[in-house]
């Protein structure tokens, strides 16, 4: 597998260099938001990644090549890399960028990432690592997919005091408990001041593709990946549900321009756009 860098994305569109650097490395899976660094930057625009050891999905997957990543891709870019003995994926958080995040306790209060840590001891690390003032922690669900319920396939903040929740309406989905939970947490939230949540619930499709499999297909619209000028947003062939996702998401963000693409594939392996991409700052 390899992994693309993107250079000179930033600016007036007009000046954009769109060239790509292609770096080669060989990996075990595709879910780059999951084994590659978390960047972060300082008040002074450093930059530095965090390599949050990635074992797996709690040692569910082989990930000889995987655990690897993160280090190459700090090598790549030439940053420091900020060690930490806590073992999660890019998947697992939600942060706005002012200080407060969602993560599902499923997946990091686990014992098959973090066993013996309370989770004090993983908000004090987490809040240090990541410049965090508030968590908001959602119940997830634990030993139904491989990721134990990543944050990211339930919420999104689209900035700050704005999250986009999915809503599953399969009556049969042990995720539909799961996301009326989520939404009953949320709304009664606040973010470090002490404001209010705005949310969006997304609902999921009640029509999928069975072209790849269907045991595992991650049907879910909060997938998007954010780009220069775009969302680049997954869409099922259900007519009604991809229309209503795409319009919502447009509403939310109203500078940019929504490009949907069948995902099947990727979602039949149980991801999104999100879990197959990661962001890396300017800084």
């Amino acid at each position: 597998m390899s992994c693309i860098r993107t250079i000179g994305l930033l600016g007036d569109l007009n000046s954009y260099d769109f060239s790509i650097e292609l770096v080669e490395f060989e990996t075990n899976d595709l879910w780059l938001r999951d084994m590659e660094p978390t960047f972060v930057t300082n008040e002074s625009g450093k930059k530095a990644a965090i390599n949050f050891n990635f074992n797996g999905w709690g040692e569910d997957q082989i990930h000889d090549k995987d655990e690897k990543v993160a280090a190459f891709i700090a090598e790549q870019s030439n940053v420091e890399i900020i060690q930490t003995d806590l073992v999660l994926e890019g998947g697992c958080f939600e942060i706005d960028g002012k200080g407060t995040a969602i993560m599902t306790e499923s997946c990091i209060l686990n014992d098959n990432r973090n066993p013996n840590k309370s989770k004090a001891e993983v908000e004090t690390e987490l809040k240090s690592l990541l410049g965090l003032e508030k968590i908001i922690w959602l119940k997830g669900i634990k030993g139904k997919d491989i990721t134990d319920g990543h944050t990211d396939f339930y919420a999104r903040f689209a900035k700050p005091g704005v999250v986009i929740v999915s809503r599953d309406t399969d009556p049969d989905s042990y995720d539909k408990v799961v996301t009326e939970d989520n939404i009953k947490v949320l709304q009664s939230a606040t973010d470090k001041d002490g404001n209010p949540l705005e949310i969006i619930v997304i609902d999921t499709p009640e029509i999928i593709s069975e072209e790849f499999g269907t045991k595992d297909f991650a049907a879910g619209y909060i997938g998007y990946y954010v780009c220069n000028g775009a969302i680049i947003a997954q869409k099922f062939g259900d007519e009604v549900a991809d229309k209503e996702a795409k319009d919502a998401l447009q509403k939310v963000f109203p500078n940019y321009t929504i490009e949907q693409i069948a995902i099947n594939g990727i979602a039949s392996g149980g991801g999104s756009i999100h879990c197959a991409t990661q962001q890396e700052p300017k800084g």
